[in-house]
Order: structure tokens, then C-alpha cells, then sequence
């Protein structure tokens, strides 16, 4: 029987392939996913959905070649997933476009990464790969400091800088369980800005499918809140950046697929992080770029699995698309409020929201444990990142309490912990101040009162997303329902119902949420 609607094969059916499946669809292909997880966000977008294992590339190249024998299939592909190999194992078999297995290997191991770069001389750190921790930080090849993460894996899981020679074994130890090989990569920490890029890739020919700033934080971990599409950087440093992606690109033998790059512009020039045999995970490829300039590098993708030349690449328009992701402190969700906000916002695309009520949610010390993401895009730079940014911030998240997780991290003292970082980075001059108020006096029916804190209130700090200390004031009153005026003086805020040092302090270390959960804790907030 013959085929009435050419085929391809979507490895992923999570949000990072949904545009592939939606591409897929309105190409008037016959999209098929599969995946491990049968539920999936993205499986209705499929016109079939197979459950199989990513990592089973026996199971992937089987489950084309019943496809292929069942009328036919065109191309295998996949977008912002660890497994561009089995992509290219597949291919490769069954002599469908793609790039050779050993380079996806290559694309896909950061050990083969580097020495592959190391032979074509392509600027990146010196490096050295361990299967168990070190006894003796000190014997590194290199000075410190150095990034440790694991030879394959991605979302920075397992990845983090390391400073001394004391937290390099538990760094490497870190690393070997996010790790499938059993390896972790110690290499010269690089200093500089961060950029992603995305290109297409048909014999040999890259187009560049945009440049954008990246925005990192959270030492010593590497959490991306957010990226901006174009890249605000002058042409001539744009033109450097790119020319030593391609050298990566070159390299590792990418001709014929798609490649994901990280670069860092360090005091040197640039130096590649890493480069992907696939499209970007991380809103970049899908979202942000298609709203920058009009351009679907997943549709040219697409087309290059089957093996056609990509078309529509040309930008259309150059706009602004700005990514900004929300977090949280540790603890249970009990409630999530602001996402109607958030959609409404002028210039925002769209909302996605990876936690519900009773999710865990922690401090992210990945890419994989944020809490969600908002996407804007506007013809105005400054209009798209001021509506992703005030977007992010209107949504709030209400912990559950008690809590022991949300109570372990509000007990640390501000000032005293480098991670999880305090909500607020306070100075030494507040410091004594803090310590110096009153704790709490009785409450009356839930009237409490402030206890003043002139000097922290207006300081102009800000908190993890921004958020100033009278905003965070205003979460706090909007979650619990409680006025929470600030008394007029020190004396009359002792004289009555206040909330002194512990709330402050709550406020201080874990921003709204602290302050909200410290309310909770005393039986007084909003149910």
C-alpha cells in the first residue's frame, strides 16, 4: 500500500520537539514520535506515537525500518534532546540523510568534543577527564579555576565551577552521577560573556540561525535565567564569535543536519564551550528566533532530514525575543498565582509553567529545575526585555508549610551562604541593623504591623528576578491577605503586634516566598 503522506521521525515528544511535531503537521508530513514517556506533553501533536527508549538506538533504527517497510519514512530528526547519535545511528542504517554516526558521537561526548577541537586547532580550554574523584586537587594540569561537568549529559547538570583544590573531588563525584559512561571533564574555567547560536547545515553549507546573549547565573553554578535574540554585541565581535563556531562545526564534521553552539568571549577572543549535532533546546531554536526574524530553523531541519535544501532562511524582520525564566526556593508548590498576568502582559508570546501544586521544587543548580519561562518579542529591544522580565516577576509561587527543605534554607543566616545565594544581597551595613530589631510580638486576629526597616526598604536592592523590596512587600500582602502596614516608629512597632527580625529576615534570605512561608509558619496567612 503506498504512502498517502511522506514521513518523519521526531525523536522527543516533550516541549522542545513540539514545533517539530506542529512543523511536521503543517508541512503536511506524517509526524511520528517517539519517546520513553508515553505522557509526554507534546504526544497529541503526533500523528503516531511510538513508546521507545531515546537511548535504545537498536530500538530507534528497528522502529524505522518497520516505518520504512509500513510506507516508507523520509528522515529521522530531533531538537533539544541528548540523543543526536541515536539520530545519526539511525540514519546512518537506514541511508537516510544525516550526519555520520562517529561525528554525532563526537558532537555528543565533550572528552571526543575537545580533542577533535584540539586537533583542528579551534580555540577552546584545556581539559583533562576523570572516572573518580582526585585525591589531590592540586596536581591539575592548569590553574584554577576550572568547570567540572560531565563528558554527556546536558541542561548544566552536574556542571559546576570549582575554585579550590578542597572542592574539586566533590565537584568530580557530582559530575560521575549525572554521567552514563562514568566519565566527568575537568577543564580551564573560561571568563566572558556567554552566546548561543544555532545553524543549519546541508553539505557543508552552514546558515547561521541567530546569535543570542545569554544570561548566567548563580555561582559556582551555571543557571541560565534567561537569553536575548539578536545578540547585543557589535558586528566585529559577532563575526569572531561565529568564525570560531564554524571552525567547531567544521571540526566535529557536521555537514549535513543542524548545529547548537555555546561560545565564550574571553579576555583571548572566543573560546567554544560546546557545540550540539542538533537544534537548541532552551526556547531558542523553536521560539525565540522563528519571533526575532520570521525564520523557522526547525522547518529547515526538517528539510534537511529528508534531504532537501532548507528554505526560508532569509530573516523577514529583526525584532527582539526575549526569554526569562522564574524560580524558586526550596519546598512544595501549594499554589500558583499571576500566570493570567503574565499571559497579558504587552509583548508576551508565551507562558510555560513547569510546576503545579504539591511539585518539589528546589533552587536550580541546573537548566532542568527552573520552574517555568516566559517569551516575549517586540520590534523594540527594550520593550521585549522589560515584558519578559515584568512577566516573570508577576507570577508568584506559594510554598506549602511546614516544610523541611523550605525550612533548612530560611535558617541559614543572610549574608553567611554563598548557594543558595540570599534572595536579597544585603551589605554589612544592614547586617547589624537586622540583628539589632525585636523579633514578634503577639498577633491580634491576624493585624500585624512592621517593624520599620527604612534602611532596607529603600536601598534599592533587588531580588533573584528584580524585584524590588517594596514589590516583594506587596507579595507577600497579596498571598497571605494581610495588610502588614509598617509602623511609624520602632517604639510604637514595640508596643503592639509586629513582625520583626525573623520576618525580615525570611525576607532577606528567600525574597517573597520566605517572608509569605514565615506568616504560614505562624498560623496567620491566607489558607
Amino acid at each position: 500500500m503506498s504512502q498517502e503522506r511522506p514521513r518523519i521521525l521526531v525523536l522527543g515528544a516533550g516541549i522542545m520537539q513540539g514545533p517539530a511535531l506542529r512543523i511536521a503537521a503543517e508541512m503536511g508530513l506524517e509526524a511520528v514520535a517517539a519517546d520513553a514517556d508515553p505522557g509526554a506533553p507534546c504526544v497529541p501533536l503526533a500523528a503516531r506515537f511510538q513508546n521507545v527508549d531515546l537511548k535504545d538506538r537498536e530500538g530507534i533504527e528497528a522502529l524505522g525500518r518497520s516505518l520504512m517497510e509500513r510506507g516508507g519514512l523520509g528522515g529521522i530528526m530531533t531538537a533539544g534532546t541528548d540523543f543526536s547519535a541515536t539520530v545519526a545511528w539511525a540514519a546512518e542504517k537506514l541511508r537516510l540523510s544525516g550526519i555520520p554516526y562517529e561525528s554525532a558521537l563526537d558532537a555528543s561526548d565533550k572528552e571526543r568534543m575537545r580533542r577533535r577541537f584540539k586537533a583542528a586547532g579551534v580555540p577552546s580550554p584545556e581539559f583533562v577527564v576523570m572516572n573518580a574523584p582526585p585525591q589531590d586537587g592540586s596536581s591539575l594540569p592548569f590553574p584554577l579555576p576550572v568547570v567540572v561537568k560531565p563528558v554527556d549529559n546536558m541542561g548544566s547538570r552536574g556542571c559546576r565551577r570549582v575554585d579550590s583544590p578542597d572542592e574539586l573531588g566533590t565537584a568530580v563525584s557530582a559530575a560521575l552521577q549525572f554521567s552514563r559512561s562514568g566519565r566527568a571533564i575537568v577543564e580551564q574555567y573560561m571568563e566572558g560573556p556567554e552566546f548561543s547560536v544555532d545553524a543549519l547545515v546541508f553539505k557543508g553549507e552552514i546558515t547561521i540561525c541567530g546569535i543570542a546573549d545569554r544570561h548566567i547565573f548563580f555561582p559556582p553554578y551555571f543557571i541560565e535565567m534567561g537569553h536575548t535574540m539578536p545578540s547585543e554585541m557589535e558586528p566585529a565581535v559577532i563575526s569572531s564569535l561565529l568564525g570560531a563556531f564554524t571552525l567547531g562545526v567544521r571540526a566535529l564534521g557536521i555537514d549535513c543536519g543542524a548545529a547548537k553552539g555555546d561560545i565564550k568571549l574571553t579576555p583571548n577572543g572566543p573560546m567554544i564551550g560546546e557545540i550540539a549535532a542538533r537544534l537548541s533546546g532552551g526556547y531558542m531554536s523553536g521560539w525565540t528566533y522563528p519571533y526575532s526574524s520570521g525564520v523557522l530553523p526547525t522547518r529547515g531541519a526538517i528539510e534537511i532530514a529528508l534531504g532537501r535544501k532548507p528554505s526560508h532562511t532569509v530573516p523577514e524582520w529583526n525584532w527582539t525575543s526575549a526569554e526569562r525564566a522564574f524560580i524558586s526556593i526550596p519546598g512544595e508548590v501549594c499554589s500558583i498565582t499571576g500566570v493570567e498576568k503574565a499571559r497579558v502582559t504587552p509583548f508576551v508570546k508565551d507562558v510555560f509553567v513547569r510546576i503545579a501544586p504539591g511539585s518539589p521544587v528546589r533552587f536550580p543548580e541546573n537548566n532542568v529545575t527552573k520552574c517555568g519561562n516566559i517569551i516575549s518579542a517586540a520590534a523594540a529591544r527594550q520593550d521585549a526585555v522589560r515584558s519578559a522580565a515584568a512577566a516573570a516577576r508577576s507570577i508568584l509561587i506559594r510554598l506549602r508549610a511546614p516544610n523541611a527543605a523550605t525550612e533548612a534554607f530560611l535558617a541559614a543566616q543572610p549574608g553567611k551562604t554563598a548557594f543558595p545565594p540570599d534572595a536579597f544581597a544585603i551589605d554589612a551595613l544592614l547586617l547589624p541593623l537586622l540583628a539589632g530589631m525585636p523579633d514578634r510580638g503577639a498577633g491580634q486576629n491576624g493585624a500585624y504591623r512592621l517593624f520599620p526597616f527604612p534602611e532596607f526598604v529603600e536601598s534599592g536592592l533587588t531580588d533573584y528576578m528584580g524585584r524590588t523590596v517594596d514589590e516583594s512587600l506587596q507579595a507577600v500582602r497579596l498571598l497571605t491577605g494581610m495588610e502588614l502596614p509598617i509602623a511609624q516608629t520602632g517604639a510604637q512597632a514595640c508596643g503592639g503586634p509586629v513582625l520583626g527580625r525573623a520576618f525580615w529576615q525570611a525576607l532577606i534570605r528567600g525574597g517573597y516566598q520566605g517572608a509569605a512561608y514565615y506568616i504560614d509558619t505562624l498560623g496567620e496567612g491566607r489558607a
